[in-house]
């Protein structure tokens, strides 16, 4: 038997300085942010009212598109990864394209789709009375258009993982389409499932572009803690860094919850 050699599998020496220096590119701008973080004005500066609207609207709005993601995402998560029939791989192309698109370009989509003169806004301006842009239903929609696609994904890609052979097997024995979906299909992918939720709701909460664009930045009504930090920036640079260090614990929070337990690091041990 053959032992390998101590430098096997490792990178090449070379790789150590750009790759030091992406390490840098990305970490020095958390450190600068921590560095000139107002410490010890940090309670007075996240406690002012503004601020505290901001938050709670963000934790409700978030929490609102992570539902919303729930109840529809996961339905047509197990559609793309169950279902026969074409024009699935473009629909499974198009259902994602918001986690690559300027967050601004989906903001003018929905203005487009849901303004007084959108193609459903309008109808549902002259049947029912009801506005969407510039409200709080804007911003929780405008979080779900960006957020929604990472629950989809990791749904969709914990259904193919998981096979269908455990299902089939439910079937074989009798169980109907609902039992087996909830007592073989849900556990399988549960920790997709709450991977997915999660990465959602962080991505609900930090949205910026979209809320913008298709809600406003009007303080207890549209103004999330991104739009503050954006709007604090203007006029007072520390409260800015104070909301950014909030939203900055919230993604390391989600980040280490995530790490192994629910998303599998792909370290060869």
């Amino acid at each position: 038997m053959t032992r390998k050699p101590p430098t096997a599998g490792r990178p090449p020496w070379a790789l150590g300085v750009p790759a030091a220096i992406a390490a840098c590119f990305l970490l020095i701008p958390l450190a600068g942010l921590l560095v000139r973080a107002p410490w010890t004005d940090m309670p007075r500066l996240l406690t002012t009212a503004a601020v505290l609207d901001a938050l709670r609207l963000s934790l409700v709005s978030a929490t609102c598109a992570t539902v919303l993601s729930l109840i529809f995402g996961v339905p047509l998560a197990w559609v793309l990864a169950r279902a026969r029939a074409r024009g699935l791989t473009l629909l499974r192309a198009l259902v994602t394209l918001p986690m690559v698109m300027p967050p601004v370009v989906g903001g003018i989509a929905l203005l487009l789709a849901f303004g007084r003169e959108g193609l459903i806004g309008r109808w549902l301006d002259a049947w029912f009375g009801l506005t969407i842009p510039f409200t709080t239903t804007a911003v929780i929609l405008a979080e779900t258009f960006v957020a929604m696609p990472f629950l989809i994904v990791s749904v969709e890609g914990a259904l193919r993982s998981a096979g269908q052979e455990l299902e089939e097997a439910a079937a074989t024995l009798g169980a109907s389409r609902v039992r087996t979906a909830r007592l073989v299909t849900l556990p399988a992918v549960l920790p997709a499932l709450v991977a997915g939720s999660v990465l959602c709701w962080a991505r609900a909460l930090g949205e910026f572009g979209a809320t913008i664009t298709f809600a406003g930045n009007l303080p207890g009504k549209t103004q999330t803690m991104p739009l503050a930090a954006y709007l604090e920036m203007q006029r007072d640079p520390e409260a800015a860094v104070a909301v950014s260090l909030v939203l900055l614990a919230v993604s390391i929070i989600v980040l280490v919850g995530l790490r192994d337990r629910w998303w599998p690091s792909g370290a060869t041990r």
